[in-house]
């Protein structure tokens, strides 16, 4: 049997002890969000994609730190006492992994364009027949800068990687350059590291230098090449930003291969876990936030913001729309323009067009809103609930005031204020009589007028 037949289980390290001083944040660095999601978020969710089982999270000791370990749960984290390098950092998750004997994939929590994909090409090339121990990803960037830079042999091996600082004008002109993730034998990745030592230009344990360390012990090293894109690293709100354009992009070309057409994509904003239906329409300046989920032929027009809301088969939403968490929408269910729905269910055929607030809510089936409803859900101190059952009808500018039922059938006259519960198919206003004084109007204005003459 061949060595790329045999199975060997994966485990992986993500460093994220990085005190991200440039985002001059209270937040850690690998926390900022890209697409909804915390950075490292992305690239756990890649690595466990490609297999990597463990998953270990390197941290520092600042008690901001704990956030972090919070974020990656239930993965196993390992704490960096001192930020002495990239080599120290995976030397620090040397006890988590005590006994593992597989290949350890290597990443980054700040790099969170990093896909499947890259990782499997990763882990294929270190599971080919001739089984680098150390197999590494590189890239060509437009600016090489300050990236690593791979010297490969005559065989296409590769023999070093030189950091920028430590480089000659020789070496600084390779422009094949490290892009930091990596793949080592774990039968050898400890004793390479325990080989390194800090004699170069920052004083650190560099995990770059057990490539040269393992081809000085006659062991085989290789490099894979990526785009540049999917292996940046995010050390500034500039970088943010670059990050976040990019995911989007990713994100707006899988909605519409899956059936989402976008009408102008570059003003939709989605999310990492936005899942769409077929045949769904989203028109221009529409932002979609974590947890939102739209069925299939649907339509989400302009200037509309989804956040933790199920939106059925059928329905249209907008334009200027906010669905707010807990929202659940059914099917053919129509949310109009200024309509901001909160922690609430319209069941099927529900229609609220214009100019209503629904917030701690259940509205049943065929029920129609008049403009300017609002369920008076929230008294000073706590929230309350109104329930609207199915093909109700409730009048323009009415206030339901919660807890209040308002049963099956029922026709709320417009203007009303509705503080006790409606029995079913009745018929409830609260209005003042209405009284007119015939020629009052004109007796006024004649005093005004006398008024501003004088």
């Amino acid at each position: 049997m061949t060595a790329a037949a045999t199975p060997r289980t994966l485990a992986c390290i993500l460093l994220a002890a990085g005190r991200g001083t440039r985002m001059k944040s209270k937040l850690p660095k690998v926390l900022h969000p890209v697409a909804g999601r915390p950075m490292i978020a992305h690239v756990v969710a890649a690595a466990q994609a490609a297999g990597a089982a463990p998953i270990t999270v390197v941290i520092g000791p600042d008690p901001d730190q704990a956030t972090v370990a919070q974020a990656v749960a239930p993965h196993r984290t390992a704490v960096q006492a001192e930020q002495r390098g990239t080599g120290d950092a995976v030397l620090a998750a040397r006890d988590a992994l005590a006994g593992f004997t597989g290949d350890i994939l290597i990443g980054y929590g700040d790099a969170p364009l990093v896909t499947e994909e890259t990782f499997a090409t990763l882990i294929e090339r270190a599971r080919a027949d001739d089984r680098p121990v150390v197999t590494v990803l590189g890239t060509r960037p437009a600016l090489p800068g300050t990236y690593g830079r791979m010297v490969t042999g005559p065989d296409g091996g590769l023999d070093a990687i030189v950091e920028a600082k430590d480089a000659t004008p020789e070496q600084l002109a390779i422009p094949l350059c490290n892009a930091g993730l990596m793949v080592v034998a774990a039968e050898h990745l400890w004793s390479l590291l325990d080989a390194v030592g800090t004699d170069n230009a920052q004083g650190e344990v560099y995990l770059t230098d057990i490539v040269a360390i393992a081809r000085a012990r006659g062991l085989r090293c290789a490099v894979v090449e990526r785009p540049e894109q999917e292996t940046l690293g995010v050390n500034s709100r500039a970088e943010l930003a670059v990050a976040e354009a990019a995911l989007q992009d990713r994100l707006r070309v899988r909605a519409m291969a899956e059936g989402v057409t976008l009408i102008d994509p570059k003003t939709v904003f989605l999310s990492a876990d936005t899942r769409f239906g077929r045949d769904v329409v989203i028109e221009p300046h529409v932002v979609i936030r974590p947890g939102v989920s739209i069925g299939d032929e649907v339509t989400v027009l302009a200037f509309c913001h989804l956040e933790g809301a199920v939106v059925g088969d059928g329905s249209r939403v907008g334009p200027f729309a906010r669905l707010r968490p807990g929202t659940v929408l059914g099917a053919r269910v129509h949310v109009g323009n200024y309509v901001e729905v909160k922690a609430a269910t319209l069941a099927d055929g529900v229609k609220a067009n214009h100019l209503s607030y629904l917030g701690d809510a259940e509205i049943g089936a065929g029920s129609n809103i008049g403009a300017g409803t609002i369920t008076c859900n929230y008294d000073g101190f706590s929230k309350s609930r109104t329930v609207i059952g199915s093909d109700a009808f409730i009048g323009s500018n009415t206030a339901l005031v919660a807890p209040v039922t308002v049963a099956d059938g029922a026709t709320i006259g417009a203007g009303s204020v509705i503080t006790r519960d409606v029995e079913a198919h009745a018929l409830a206003l609260t209005r003042a009589e209405q009284r007119a004084l015939p020629g009052m109007a004109a007796k006024i204005r004649a005093a005004k007028a006398k008024a501003r003459k004088g």
